[in-house]
């Protein structure tokens, strides 16, 4: 379009100096002028309908991929932060578990303490029990024994007393009898027993 305008002003530059007396250097030929205005015509309908479509749609295409990315990047940043909210619960959820088992194990490590007292005391008691049961038995039989020695030995000593064989079971065995019960109320004591039998002796 300045190419032509350039060329028609040029040629009334030439035509004017040329012919000064034909009309008005200004104005352009008629024709030349017609000329330009269907080219511009057939230049804006080819811009118009080749050009603008294509801008156009280049236009649009990148409008659509700003929006896509922008639409994109919006839906990771909800994802990155979806998959943050869902490391922090599985994190938070970790930690409780984690609490929930060290207090389980605590209290299973003192149930396991309290049972262990128990059974180490019961093995304590059962022990002792078993060491009274067994002490109970010896003196028993210690008493059994010396209940025979004493007897013996107080039948053979009443005897000496008494001047008289106390060889029948029957007699033997009350004596003995009413000898132990007198030793164990006191009645009777030993040392005076060896110091009456000392002095029938003399």
């Amino acid at each position: 379009m300045q190419l032509m305008a350039t060329t028609v002003i040029g040629r009334l530059v030439s035509e004017g100096e040329t012919t000064p007396a034909q009309g008005l250097p200004i104005l352009p030929n008629i024709g030349e002028l017609i000329v330009g205005f269907i080219a511009f015509a057939i230049l804006f309908v080819i811009v118009w309908k080749k050009v603008v479509p294509n801008l156009e749609k280049a236009f649009a295409e990148r409008a659509a991929a700003i929006e896509g990315g922008i639409r994109n990047a919006e839906e990771a940043q909800a994802q990155a932060a979806a998959a943050l909210e869902q490391y922090q619960a599985q994190l938070r959820e970790a930690r409780t578990e984690a609490a929930k088992i060290r207090d389980e194990a605590k209290e299973q490590g003192s149930a396991i303490i309290a049972e262990m007292r128990e059974q180490a005391q019961a093995e304590a008691n059962r022990i002792t029990e078993t060491a009274h049961k067994q002490i109970d038995a010896e003196r028993r039989q210690a008493v059994v024994s010396l209940r025979g020695e004493v007897g013996r030995l107080s039948t053979d000593l009443a005897s000496r007393i008494v001047g008289e064989s106390l060889r029948d079971e029957v007699r033997q065995k009350g004596l003995v009898e009413r000898f132990l019960a007198e030793l164990e109320s006191g009645a009777i004591r030993p040392e005076k027993v060896g110091t009456d039998s000392a002095g029938a002796g003399a």
